[in-house]
């Protein structure tokens, strides 16, 4: 997992509340267990028209946010059904960090295993955001993890908090798999330890 440690780009805004993982990545999209090509079928049913084309109205669509990084959205974003595929569609778009005032437990604790950092400001701090977000090309916010703050275009720096543990995690790249092999040392030591004490096992 890449680390996440300073993070500078646009931020698209998406003021929706109760975006839920169907909206995310549609049920059509679940027929694969891979991580990659999820992110043509991120947000689908509003980025594309009933026959395909681009629905140039949807944000991510527009010249200016094509390339976000950073997804400002409304309250309890992430809400619905647990699929795993949600967060995997966000990153292989190229989205980094979702800023809101809430999300689904599920789907908060999937972003940290998966990259992308969940960042939960206050409705005030949102609606600052969510102003710079609007801003189009001009719509550059970066993300500090070390410092837990937010920067806005205008030089203005919004504070939030991460518990220590995940932001250690997401600091040094750390997933489930990464937190094992750190123990890796330990782990071979009991084995070589366990087969001399147990060698019937």
């Amino acid at each position: 997992m890449d680390k996440f440690v300073k993070l500078t780009g646009v931020a698209a805004p998406l003021p929706v509340v109760n975006v839920d993982t169907d909206m995310i990545i549609p049920k059509d999209y679940l027929k694969t267990i891979k991580r990659t090509g999820l992110g043509t079928g991120l947000f689908a049913e509003a980025r594309y028209n009933e026959d395909g084309t681009p629905n140039e109205s949807f944000v991510l669509n527009k010249p200016a946010y094509k390339d976000a990084k950073i997804l400002v959205a409304g309250d309890n974003f992430g809400c619905g059904s647990s699929r795993e595929h949600a967060p995997w569609a966000l990153l292989d778009f190229g989205i980094r960090c979702v800023i809101s005032t809430s999300f689904a437990d599920i789907f908060y604790n999937n972003c940290f295993k998966n990259g992308i950092l969940p960042v939960v400001v206050s409705p005030e701090d949102l609606e600052k955001l969510m102003d710079d977000a609007s801003r189009g090309s001009n719509a550059v916010l970066t993300v500090d993890l070390e410092n837990l703050e937010i920067t806005g275009p205008d030089g203005g720096k919004i504070s939030f908090e991460l518990d220590a543990f995940k932001r250690h995690c997401m600091l040094n790249g750390l997933d489930d798999i990464g937190l094992t092999l750190e123990k890796v040392s330990a782990i071979d030591g009991f084995e070589k330890a366990n087969a001399v004490e147990r060698p019937w096992a």
